[in-house]
């Protein structure tokens, strides 16, 4: 570990050389690239550089203790060669994760889908709450929410909403979130106060540029049609909405959020690459059976992931066994801490296998 750590330190200084070079703004795609690399490599080189401080520290400690005769600064000494040896402790543990290989998708934009499962209009109410969470939730990051495409149900909920989140690493924190989220209440509709059970499903992909899935558009089949449900006065004027068909898998994808036939035709293009481009993670997964393991659920939408149970105030991962009795304020967005300790129990996962 510590030589690839030196060979970093190393690459580092050589990308800020790079980077200081006179024409080097002259080549935006290299000088995008190194700053990339730059930012990648800093936290690695700073935790690097304070391990070693602390280690200076340590032997510099033990160094000063063999030739001290006073108590009192012997007793100091040793306070700092304590508070030296946790610091080193936990530099090491930090290097490791910051050393785990990187999810090239961590970057990219997301596309979220969001289906009513079992629950009827329960359900598709339930997935009104799971959009408005996760739309409070990239307001928070200064994330962009455009809707690709939606099916409401008349009484304020979806059958089904597709949109994109347009932000800086929102695939490294949606990630976990793809599987069947699961809600215990009593519906608005219930009369007689009894408790029922309904489930939305949540797909995340990573946003598929064209240089990630080869796209033969000659598999692929428009038709339009009129919108309908609300989108403004050219709803039920104008064939906007578009339905595309891929051949070869079946898949189909609607479009109608936009009042223009080309804007919803991209639109459903964009879905239809990304859908593609999860289809072959998962092909990839499937065969790296290890990496697979490591994996604190990222991808199998059938897996029951997450349980909000309304009548105790409660929210149960069940993946990493957490309950947060919080459950109003993370229906509101706040759902840092879950996702946090979903990217600590992956991290620890990952590390564990890396060790057997």
């Amino acid at each position: 570990m510590f030589d690839k750590l030196e060979d970093l330190i190393i690459r580092f200084e050589e990308v800020l050389s790079e980077l200081g070079e006179p024409d080097v703004a002259n080549d935006q795609e290299r000088f995008r690239k190194l700053m990339k690399e730059q930012n990648d490599l800093a936290p690695i080189v700073e935790a690097y550089k304070s391990y070693k401080n602390a280690k200076k520290t340590i032997e510099d400690s033990l160094s000063m203790l063999e030739e001290e005769s006073d108590e009192e600064m012997r007793e100091m000494l040793k306070e700092e060669l304590s508070s030296a040896k946790e610091e080193v402790e936990a530099l090491e543990h930090r290097l490791k994760i910051l050393l785990l290989p990187k999810d090239p998708n961590d970057e990219k934009n997301v596309i979220v889908e969001i289906r009513a499962g079992a629950g009827g209009d329960e359900a598709a109410l339930f997935a009104a709450d799971v959009f408005r969470m996760y739309s409070h939730y990239a307001e928070a990051n200064r994330w962009k929410i455009d809707t690709m495409n939606s099916n409401e149900n008349g009484l304020g909920g979806f059958k089904e909403i597709v949109f994109m989140i347009n932000g800086q690493g929102a695939y490294s924190k949606l990630k976990y979130e793809s599987g069947v989220h699961r809600v215990q209440r009593i519906p608005v509709t219930e009369s007689g106060g009894r408790i029922h059970t309904s489930t939305v499903t949540v797909a995340i992909m990573p946003e598929a540029e064209e240089v990630d899935v080869e796209l033969d558009m000659n598999d692929c089949k428009f038709d339009v049609f009129r919108a309908s449900g609300n989108g403004g006065q050219c709803v039920n004027t104008t064939d906007s909405a578009v339905r595309l068909t891929h051949i070869p898998t079946g898949i189909v994808i609607s479009c109608q959020d936009e009042k223009s036939q080309l804007k919803n035709k991209d639109k459903a293009l964009k879905v239809l690459r990304s859908r593609l481009y999860e289809m072959e993670l998962e092909k990839k997964h499937d065969a790296e059976a290890e990496a697979r393991k490591s994996q604190v659920g990222t991808g199998d939408r059938s897996e029951k992931i997450r349980t909000y149970n309304f009548p105790q105030g409660r929210v149960t991962d069940h993946r990493i066994k957490l309950t947060l009795h919080r459950l109003d304020s993370i229906l509101d967005g706040d759902i840092q801490e879950i996702i946090d300790s979903l990217i600590a129990a992956d991290q620890a996962a990952k590390l564990a296998n890396m060790n057997q």
